[in-house]
């Protein structure tokens, strides 16, 4: 006999436990993301090149444990066992680069633990999913582009914090209480989630998974985001110096047109996670890229800095769309194996900033008008890539499942 239904009531209590993960890996990596070069340089005395090296080893490692974590994950229900151990992870790397200075055992530290705390997010959007599936798969995009807005609220008010931290106590307490917030992540999960069952049906017996798009569409797909998301990486870095150098403003400004892009992303990753629900996915991620090409023409062709501010309504659309519906999307086309597909789709930021590295250095030789000149053709590569995938790509949503959550 089937299990009564799931409500929204209970959907929402079983989904809380994530927005408190989302807010505490989001404050954390705001807290540390933006000063860790900063950190090596200051701290760590690491000089240029081992300096490159550790910020090309920190996201390839985190890319390579997520991608096994991921395959993991969906062959065995252990997905809260998976999250205990990324938020522990998270608790121990940030607490012992509070107080090591060692170039060679933060490096150590950085290629494990803090390469396993990466996975807590691509396995938190592969939890939600499995709760909406069992649930109301219908809001999967718009509860997925809820907890991607908790990521662009915290990135609003956390550097400035880390800032005043910096300034008052140094690394120590910048990196201490990014700890804490992998403490809140940990308690989440270990007192508010639980694990998810395979659905089945009313006889008892798994259900028949749909099959995936094709695999080369899926690479096809997961190759135009790279392409995308390297501009987003490389336009945040080369912004301090295009506004100095560029359009005669100061770093100052920069910050503030960087700080206007991330609040108006809030309500548009919101509208674009309701409109998710009437319009096809792919329809959206298209029109994503079409605003991309337009953001990166309006700030090539830049003069002056309220130019650029007047563009970050197209950038905040365009980071809403690809960033906000982009995990949905993969899930969509690998029905049934939402930690993998999840895992390629998150990939895709840390390959963005290994490949923006070279791009960044071109636009420091030539000049940072050229890094958002680079960025448009990056773009149109990556439209023409999501195109070239073909209708395949458009899949039908999935059916609601039997299953109930236990």
């Amino acid at each position: 006999m089937a299990a009564p239904p799931v409500t929204p009531v209970r959907l929402t209590r079983r989904l809380f436990p994530l927005t408190l993960i989302f807010i505490a890996v989001g404050l954390s990596t705001s807290f540390v993301g933006p000063y860790l070069a900063l950190f090596l340089n200051d701290a760590v005395h690491a000089g240029p090149v081992r300096t490159t090296v550790f910020l090309i080893a920190a996201p390839a490692s985190g890319v390579v444990i997520a991608w096994v974590v991921g395959r993991l994950s969906d062959h065995r229900p252990i997905r809260r066992r998976l999250l205990l151990v990324a938020a522990t992870a998270g608790l121990a790397g940030t607490a012992l680069t509070a107080v090591v200075r060692d170039y060679w055992v933060l490096l150590a530290i950085t290629v494990t633990l803090t390469a396993m705390a990466a996975s807590l997010v691509p396995q938190s959007y592969a939890y939600a999913r499995q709760v909406l599936q069992h649930g109301d798969p219908a809001r999967a995009a718009m509860a997925i582009s809820l907890l991607r807005t908790l990521l662009s609220a915290a990135w609003v008010g956390g550097p400035p914090v880390a800032a005043l931290l910096l300034a008052s106590r140094g690394f120590g307490l910048v990196y201490g209480f990014a700890a804490l917030t992998y403490t809140v992540a940990l308690g989440a999960v270990l007192f508010g989630l639980k694990e998810v069952p395979r659905p089945v049906g009313e006889d008892g017996a798994p259900l028949v998974e749909v099959a995936p798009a094709p695999r080369r569409t899926i690479y096809v797909i997961i190759a135009g985001f790279v392409s995308i998301t390297v501009t987003m990486t490389l336009g945040v870095q080369a912004m301090p110096f295009y506004v100095s150098t560029d359009l005669g403003g100061s770093v100052r400004q920069a910050g503030l047109v960087l700080g206007l892009c991330a609040l108006l992303e809030i309500p548009l990753l919101i509208a674009f996670g309701a409109l998710a629900a009437r319009v096809p996915l792919r329809r959206l991620i298209l029109f994503g890229a079409l605003v991309g090409i337009a953001y990166q023409t309006a700030a090539t062709l830049a003069t002056t800095v309220w130019m650029l501010a007047a563009a970050q309504v197209l950038n905040a659309t365009f980071i809403a769309t690809i960033s906000g519906l982009g995990v949905s999307y993969v899930q969509d086309l690998m029905p049934g194996r939402p930690g993998r597909a999840t895992t390629m789709i998150t990939n895709t930021y840390p390959a963005g900033q290994i490949l923006a590295g070279p791009a960044f250095g071109l636009a420091q030789h030539f000049g940072f008008r050229l890094a958002y000149g680079m960025n448009l053709g990056l773009c149109v590569v990556g439209l023409l890539l999501m195109i070239a995938a073909g209708r395949r790509a458009s899949t039908a949503r999935p059916e609601p499942v039997i299953a109930q959550l236990r």
